[in-house]
């Protein structure tokens, strides 16, 4: 599940314990992630506002396609899943998001969605390999400078996340096992899903 402890509090109106009410109400269950932030509540709720500021000025599907490019070169198992699901609710079918995360030419991807995360993935790889002839490639593809920043600032942001997560051991939550197989398997590109499918509050 992670290499450190779960901090928990009995005091329902601490940070800790307000920080897993406003998880399980809004997963269902109580995520490995947020158990992980039990040492830090403060950095996940500056996490969260920091990333909705960042999401308030893109479209939801350009979103989750640099979210997913800068996770699979980060091998993040647990945001490609996370990130993943969230396409297969009225974006892409499980087939199509394989080809999507595989980098199929049968991807129903256009040429500026494969830009975009060609270019988020260069972020994360290496910012400094990033070039003012990148820069200009998105731009001939209509997109503004506003909108170019709003990409780098998705795909940096996720190192922080994502190397996070990975640093503490944390797996993706049991949930995962859900996902058709071959997309599974396909999403999986670093810590495989937690064995266990203990998705309650931890005693």
């Amino acid at each position: 599940m992670a290499y450190i402890n779960t901090v928990t509090d009995s005091d329902p109106g601490s940070k800790i314990a307000r920080m897993f009410a406003k998880a399980e109400a809004g997963y269902g269950y109580l995520p490995n992630m947020v158990k992980a932030f039990s040492h830090r509540p403060d950095v996940m709720e500056a996490w969260n506002n920091l990333l909705a500021s960042i999401k308030s000025s893109m479209d939801l599907r350009r979103y989750e396609l640099v979210t997913m490019a800068a996770a699979k070169e980060l091998r993040s198992s647990y945001c490609m899943l996370a990130h993943g699901s969230v396409l297969l609710h009225g974006h892409f079918t499980p087939l199509e998001l394989q080809a999507v995360v595989e980098g199929n030419d049968t991807a129903p991807l256009n040429e500026t969605d494969r830009a975009i995360m060609r270019f988020a993935a260069k972020v994360v790889r290496d910012a400094t390999s990033v070039s003012a002839e990148d820069v200009e490639d998105l731009r001939s593809r209509g997109l503004t400078d506003s909108e170019i920043f709003d990409i780098v600032a998705a795909a940096a942001v996720r190192c922080f996340f994502s190397k996070t997560l990975d640093a503490l051991g944390v797996q993706p939550d049991g949930v995962y096992h859900e996902i058709e197989p071959r997309l599974k398997r396909a999403l999986v590109v670093g810590r495989d899903i937690d064995s266990g499918c203990d998705l309650s509050h931890p005693a």
